[in-house]
């Protein structure tokens, strides 16, 4: 027969008082280092003794002794009181802002170019915070935030997804990268109708960026039979591709100065105002425990942010 579920559970006031007893194994002294009168305490032992259905002590008119049952509970009252304290520590711990694990969620055509201007900022001015980034398309950036995989997300927006807020950090034009020798390589004003005819190199599907520069195109009056070469996994690939001569591509700036420099056969052109563009953002959970955080970092990112190519938003943007 299984016993049944005792109604009375022991409180904490009632195990701290028995492990003060169990350690001077003197109730004055055992009272006095608790700052609890003697009466409350020996009150509060035998309240246990009730509510555990033992006997905890072996009481003489010279000494307290532990009673079997009390010398093997001793050490779980302890464990006990100890787990007590680690939980409050791991509360005000959880209190304290930039504090613990973040993990941060960045899409490719952001990371490499972003991600040092991120991670100088952390390790400067938030020494305690534990960043953990993971690269990963939007789609399943998106999925990781929503299922408390991810905390916070740094990509391309709007993403238009109910649940998620967004922090606009700044916008950046994108180029066009061609190469050596094309008749657009070096221009600084040229017109979006030049995108209607080019052969267009983009990253494979599933990229934020190639649907960023498909719209583009399209407002540029560029049909939907149009050439458009679709090979590349990775803008350093494309690039490559450009000054191979099998097209030109677009860029955002952030990325320009990372992957054109290590081949002098290509050359970027920039558009007339206003130029194509791309917002980038922090995304987190609309109504996340961590929110007033999350946008002071996003602040302090847009402080940071000044030094790239970019035009940097205000927080009401």
């Amino acid at each position: 027969m299984i016993p049944a579920r005792r109604v009375k559970q022991p409180s904490l006031s009632q195990l701290r008082a028995f492990a003060a007893v169990a350690e001077h194994l003197h109730f004055r002294d055992a009272a006095a280092s608790i700052g609890m009168s003697q009466p409350a305490l020996s009150g509060a032992v035998s309240a246990l003794e009730e509510a555990l259905g033992v006997q905890l002590l072996e009481r003489t008119t010279r000494k307290v002794l532990l009673s079997p049952a009390g010398e093997r509970l001793a050490v779980r009252a302890r464990a006990v009181l100890d787990a007590v304290v680690e939980l409050m520590d791991e509360a005000e711990a959880a209190q304290a802002p930039f504090t613990g694990v973040l993990r941060l969620g960045v899409i490719p055509t952001v990371a490499p170019y972003l991600l040092p201007t991120v991670l100088s900022l952390v390790h400067r001015r938030y020494p305690k915070l534990d960043l953990q980034v993971h690269e990963e398309q939007t789609s399943s950036l998106l999925e990781g935030l929503a299922a408390g995989r991810l905390d916070l997300l740094l990509l391309a927006v709007p993403l238009g997804v109910p649940g998620v807020t967004e922090l606009p950090l700044f916008d950046e034009d994108f180029v066009l990268v061609a190469p050596d020798g094309h008749p657009l390589a070096g221009r600084d004003d040229l017109p979006r109708e030049a995108l209607k005819e080019l052969d267009l190199l983009l990253l494979d599907e599933g990229h934020c960026l190639r649907d960023q520069a498909l719209d583009i195109c399209r407002e540029a009056g560029r049909t939907e039979g149009a050439p458009v070469t679709t090979t590349a996994a990775g803008l350093a690939t494309l690039v490559q591709l450009v000054a191979g001569g099998l097209g030109v591509t677009l860029l955002p700036r952030t990325a320009v100065k990372v992957e054109t420099a290590r081949n002098a056969a290509l050359f970027t052109g920039r558009f007339a105002d206003p130029a194509p563009s791309r917002r980038v953002a922090l995304a987190m959970r609309a109504g996340a425990a961590r929110q007033a955080e999350f946008e002071e970092l996003a602040e302090a990112l847009r402080g940071a942010m000044k030094r790239l190519p970019v035009r940097v938003l205000s927080a009401g943007s």
